[in-house]
């Protein structure tokens, strides 16, 4: 079973020029990291102990421990946070009520405080993205994301946001399949609460039928994420101003919540 999971992985890494030896040397140092993060309590596991969980002879854990010690370049942490403060801002504009008309259509804002109505600044700040207005609205740019109109005001052109950098877009997908596959391994290990993990199956479907139903699909699927963020935003907006008005703090997490599509020929079986 488990070669189904990692068939279009190793298929990917070939085609973007990943060897074999590449990839043993990325599984042992996460073999590594894994052992260490999922030690009980305070006590520090040996490179002995580490090579019996592991498997990885000791001189090659004592090696990669140390190698793990030294610090590395924040940049990919960085731009992590950079793609997903994008996608909220986005997320915000199309699900926020503050945001939209009347008729549920994202508000044309101008980029400044503006006192008879929202501002982009205003949207930075209910969505939480501590950046320079114009530089945000730079990424969003390039993205083909918004369009800054002659009077100077910002209108959204997608209610969804795709990083245009082939490194972004990398960092978006592996956070994305990362917590599925964690959200399905929770389940699988009957953890509580059991997460979503749901998805249609049709075989055989003929080709013409899926071209007209692909749209529309994908636009049911928008929806459905826009609605939820509508939800999760005013929960949000509530629960902060009780906690306030109680001198309180709340404790924080976070979730992901995805929907994914995918079609091939019929005799191409998962």
């Amino acid at each position: 079973m488990l070669d189904r999971l990692l068939r279009p992985v190793i298929a990917y890494l070939m085609r973007q020029g990943w060897g074999y030896i590449a990839l043993r040397d990325l599984l042992k140092r996460i073999y590594v990291d894994e052992a260490v993060r999922g030690q009980d309590g305070d006590a520090r596991l040996t490179d002995s102990e580490i090579s019996v969980i592991t498997g990885i002879n000791r001189r090659e854990v004592r090696r990669l421990r140390e190698a793990a010690a030294e610090p590395e370049p924040a940049e990919p942490q960085d731009r992590m946070a950079g793609v997903n403060a994008m996608a909220r801002v986005v997320g915000t504009w199309a699900s926020s009520p503050a945001f939209r008309t009347a008729d549920g259509m994202p508000r044309v804002l101008p980029l400044r405080p503006d006192p008879a109505q929202v501002s982009f600044e205003d949207l930075l700040r209910v969505a939480k993205v501590d950046a320079r207005a114009r530089a945000v609205l730079e990424a969003l740019e390039k993205a083909n994301v918004v369009e800054r109109l002659p009077d100077g005001r910002v209108k959204l052109l997608r209610a969804a946001f795709t990083p245009s950098l082939p490194r972004d877009k990398m960092l978006f997908l592996t956070a994305n399949i990362g917590d599925h596959l964690r959200s399905a391994f929770h389940n699988l290990e009957g953890e509580e609460p059991v997460f979503i993990e749901r998805a249609l199956f049709h075989n055989r479907m003929p080709a013409a039928q899926l071209d007209a139903a692909r749209p529309v699909l994908s636009e049911m699927a928008d929806r459905l994420l826009r609605q939820c963020n509508e939800v999760l935003l005013e929960a949000n907006a509530a629960d902060a101003a009780s906690f306030a008005a109680a001198g309180q703090d709340a404790r924080t997490r976070r979730l992901r919540l995805g929907v994914y599509y995918y079609e091939t020929d019929a005799d191409d079986l998962p």
